[in-house]
């Protein structure tokens, strides 16, 4: 497929009855392992988890470190790829087509509650440069409404995040992605108040299933950093059975 044609997957994908899964990826192996699988429809990268690997903190990586990770998740598999961008470095549009370059489809943008002129701004800015590109570039807008929220009550995070969310959509964004542990009824009423099939969520510890969001009409939902967490945990686990006389687990595939 060509990117064009990866970009109007993607799009379907999210527009589909049923919830979009994307299981968070690092780097080409990680990638690898998770494209193998028939249940993977689409990849996403993990800011987080690729500026970890660096040796970075989440939102300081180089611009140019990110995308040489995305290239190579992008060049690992004939899926659409869709990548966090962090918060557009400045640059959204310039991002956006280096990013196009690179072999992503979409992207995760922050507003990290910028002003929302501004933020709209960078929406249409990542629009224009997917259409001079001839890609209809999946935006999944992030809005940090609820992570950036401070002291103040859920009430104004949900009134900010559907007031963001209502605008990035209409300057041209896919979806509209709102991270944070929604429980059902704050779900409920960001779906009513930006629409059905337009918004995207994390799972995290404490959230409700991907099922349950597909019931509420949400439209996708991924993992950020715990994908990476979790194999963490697990190389640390066996490090530790391992210094106590263990063995490696028998099960263990061959997946590098």
């Amino acid at each position: 497929m060509t990117i064009a044609q990866k970009a109007q997957t993607l799009i379907g994908l999210h527009e589909a009855p049923e919830i979009l899964r994307v299981v968070n990826v690092w780097d080409a192996v990680s990638a690898k392992a998770i494209a193998a699988l028939p249940e993977t429809k689409a990849l996403a990268t993990a800011g987080h988890s690729i500026a970890a690997t660096f040796g970075y903190a989440d939102g300081t990586i180089p611009r140019e470190l990110m995308l040489d990770m995305v290239s190579r998740i992008a060049a690992s598999t004939d899926l659409p790829v869709s990548a966090d961008l962090d918060d557009g470095y400045g640059d959204a549009g310039e991002t956006t087509r280096l990013a196009i370059a690179a072999g992503a489809v979409g992207a995760n943008i922050e507003d990290r509650l910028k002003p929302l002129a501004e933020s709209v701004a960078n929406v249409e800015a990542i629009v224009k440069a997917g259409e001079a590109e001839g890609v209809r570039f999946v935006l999944n807008a992030r809005t940090d409404a609820f992570v950036r929220a401070g002291d103040r009550p859920v009430e104004e995070s949900i009134a900010d995040a559907i007031e963001r969310g209502r605008a990035f959509l209409s300057a041209g964004a896919t979806c509209v992605f709102i991270p944070g542990i929604l429980n059902a009824d704050v779900t409920r009423q960001l779906v009513d108040g930006i629409g059905e099939r337009k918004i995207s969520v994390i799972g995290l510890p404490g959230a409700l299933t991907a099922a349950e969001y597909e019931s509420l009409g949400v439209a996708r939902i991924s993992y950020g950093p715990m994908t990476q967490r979790v194999a963490l945990t697990s190389l640390q686990d066996l490090a530790t059975s391992l210094y106590s006389d263990g063995v490696i687990p028998a099960g263990t595939r061959a997946l590098n």
